[in-house]
C-alpha cells in the first residue's frame, strides 16, 4: 500500500502516508483553497442564501492557474476561428462562466477542504505516518482535489499535455523546478491509483 491507493472492501480506498507526505498534500490543498478564494457569501459576509442567486464573473481569470482550473467553455479545438466565430465563442463562454463559475469554485473548495479535514483527522489520531481510509464519497473528493492540484502545478510548470512530462524526468537535480516536478509526478501516481480503485 505505500505510495499508492488500494481499494477497500465495500468501496472506498486506502493509502499509507508518512508525515512528510501528509504535510505536503495538506500544504498544497491549503494553497489551492487560497488560490480559488472565498465564495461570494464568505467574501461579503452576506446571507448564504444570496450565494445561490449570485452571478459569477463573465471574464476568464487573469492568473494562468485559475484559467486552467476554470477554462472557457466554448473554444475552437481546430484552431483560430473567424473573427465573428471568435466573438460568439467569447460571448457564449462569458454567459456560461457567469452562471457556473461560482458553483465550480465552491466544488473545488469543498474537495480541497475534504482533503485537509481527512489529513487533520489522520494526524490527530496518532503520531507519524498512518493509513488513510476514505469512503467512496471521500475518494471522489480526493480525486477531484488531486486533479486540481496537478492542473495547478502543471500550469506553473507550463505543461500543456502529458507528452510534455517526458522532459520533466530529465531535469537536473539543481533545477529550481525539481521539487515542484517531483510533487507533480507523485500526485499523478496517487491520482492514477485512486482512479483504479474507483473503477467497477
Amino acid at each position: 500500500m505505500p505510495g499508492h491507493f488500494e481499494p477497500l472492501p465495500g468501496g472506498g480506498a486506502a493509502v499509507a502516508l508518512d508525515e512528510v507526505e501528509i504535510s505536503i498534500i495538506r500544504s498544497l490543498a491549503v494553497q489551492l483553497m487560497e488560490l480559488i478564494g472565498p465564495g461570494p457569501a464568505e467574501d461579503a459576509g452576506a446571507d448564504p442564501l444570496a450565494e445561490l442567486f449570485a452571478e459569477g464573473p463573465s471574464e476568464p481569470p487573469a492568473d494562468p492557474v485559475l484559467r486552467r482550473l476554470f477554462p472557457d467553455a466554448y473554444s475552437d479545438p481546430e484552431g483560430a476561428p473567424s473573427p465573428r466565430a471568435a466573438e460568439e465563442q467569447r460571448a457564449y463562454s462569458a454567459e456560461f462562466r457567469r452562471y457556473t463559475e461560482n458553483d465550480l469554485r465552491a466544488g473545488k473548495r469543498e474537495n480541497a477542504l475534504a482533503v485537509i479535514r481527512s489529513l487533520d483527522a489522520l494526524t490527530a489520531a496518532g503520531e507519524g505516518g498512518a493509513v488513510l481510509k476514505l469512503s467512496p464519497d471521500e475518494s471522489r473528493q480526493w480525486l477531484g482535489a488531486l486533479n486540481d492540484l496537478r492542473l495547478a502545478i502543471g500550469s506553473r510548470l507550463q505543461i500543456d499535455d502529458e507528452d510534455d512530462t517526458d522532459v520533466l524526468y530529465r531535469l537536473p537535480d539543481e533545477d529550481p523546478r525539481k521539487p515542484m516536478v517531483m510533487a507533480y509526478l507523485w500526485l499523478g501516481g496517487l491520482q492514477e491509483t485512486l482512479v483504479s480503485t474507483l473503477m467497477p
